[in-house]
């Protein structure tokens, strides 16, 4: 079946009930028959626009399902976008970010390379090298990736709406010799706990950084919107995620950066 305005509305405020009592909704695919992507984006836009009405800051965007581990893991067949926001950034002091377990409802952790954007970035046409030209700083960044949808049973159009099964991020220091360093070569290491817990180099996210940020603003220009001056774009998982609960303490290292921990209470 085909949405219409008033599914998309619907649809939306059921997504923020789920974030906001922590209780979580069927697949859309299944409950509402959603099957366009571009349906799934409305639904995602609308979402956002409540929570701005609100009172919410957007703060940038993050992109999904960029490696070839995490596409497998969720069964999908391609990235997504979504928007980050400013009351569910966890901001890092002296490389630790304390996180309350009960902000989320069946959380998941990743590692990743984010950007902050200096120029202004509107597509079509975006390339990775207009893309680390206009990033004024790199930094490790870390996604708390989370679902509205119950037991993670996802296709692609109910992570879109569902604001790219965005849960939260922190960020470790900004370094602006983004120019200065392949950023394809850098390696993500993750410990939980104190054991290794997965590794892998930032080329998994669509073979550079940069070029999943590409991805992005070109997607963004489908919809008429651009990446913008001060802007953080996180630019997808290096590995598989981790599952988190209460009590979990994680340390991500990323070549040539502090280590940044990340602990659950």
């Amino acid at each position: 079946m085909e949405t219409t305005a008033i599914d998309v509305r619907e649809i939306a405020e059921r997504l923020d009930t789920a974030w906001r009592t922590r209780k979580p909704v069927a697949p859309i695919t299944d409950s509402d028959g959603v099957k366009a992507i571009a349906d799934a984006y409305a639904i995602q836009t609308n979402w956002t626009q409540m929570r701005i009405d609100r009172g919410e800051t957007v703060v940038g965007r993050k992109i999904g399902l960029t490696s070839d581990a995490i596409r497998k893991q969720l069964n999908v067949s391609e990235p997504d976008y979504g928007t980050l926001w400013k009351s569910s950034f966890y901001e890092a002091s002296q490389g630790r970010a304390e996180i309350p377990a009960a902000d989320f409802l069946q959380p998941r952790i990743e590692g990743e390379v984010a950007f902050l954007i200096g120029e202004r970035l509107a597509g079509p046409g975006i390339t990775p090298e207009k893309v680390l030209k206009a990033a004024r700083a790199y930094a490790l960044g870390v996604e708390i990736v989370d679902s509205r949808i119950a037991d993670w049973k996802i296709r692609l159009v109910d992570t879109i709406a569902d604001n790219a099964s965005y849960g939260g991020f922190t960020l470790g220091p900004w370094d602006r010799n983004v120019g200065g360093v392949d950023l394809s070569t850098l390696v993500m290491k993750i410990t939980h706990n104190g054991k290794a817990a997965a590794e892998g180099p930032a080329s998994a996210v669509m073979g550079h950084p940069a070029l999943s940020a590409a991805w992005l603003a070109n997607k963004l220009s489908e919809f008429g919107v651009a990446l913008e001056p001060g802007d953080v774009v996180i630019s997808g998982g290096i590995t598989r995620m981790l599952p988190v609960k209460a009590g979990d303490s994680f340390v991500f290292s990323l070549t040539s950066q502090p280590d940044l921990t990340v602990c659950f209470r």
